[in-house]
């Protein structure tokens, strides 16, 4: 017997992937002409937050797999957007870090990320924003623990 459908409407996996291309068309659109990608923004964002991580703390920060974004900083160093220096603490690795440029840029591209949002979030009310945000994170954590379970192998039994 085959599985009853479901209607694109009726999956969050969907919708979701729906609204994050919206969002990443209309991110797009805004900062593409200050040289920016929608693929470096995040990296970018952690950056302004706290400028001079590593690589893996960049990582972790954006939930970005080491290859991903090696190829993603690269990039954005050929864009003038980052350097890399050595650490003082461990020559060995590498402190991300932004460029004037990416100063430069910082306010319109933070300009922008509002105004995407303020576009998506057209209609609601305050209470019903914030309510969507608090429901998004409840629905991220829920995948994160489930993530997290399913990779990490069940206690070994002592005999």
């Amino acid at each position: 017997m085959p599985e009853p459908s479901l209607p694109r409407e009726h999956s969050l996996g969907y919708q979701v992937n729906h609204l994050s291309r919206l969002l990443a068309h209309a991110l797009r659109e805004r900062i593409e002409p200050l040289g920016v990608v929608p693929g470096q923004f995040a990296q970018l964002l952690a950056l302004y937050e706290a400028d001079g991580l590593t690589q893996a703390q960049l990582c972790e920060r954006v939930e970005i797999e080491q290859p991903t974004m090696a190829n993603t900083l690269a990039r954005m160093e050929r864009d003038d957007l980052i350097t890399r220096v050595p650490d003082p603490s461990d020559r060995r690795r590498s402190l991300v870090r932004l460029t004037p440029r990416a100063r430069e840029v910082q306010p319109a591209l933070v300009a922008a990320a509002r105004e995407v949002n303020a576009l998506a979030m057209r209609g609601l009310s305050e209470h019903e924003a914030a309510a969507l945000m608090t429901t998004i994170a409840v629905v991220i954590a829920n995948l994160d623990t489930d993530s997290t379970s399913a990779t990490t192998p069940p206690p070994q039994e002592h005999q």
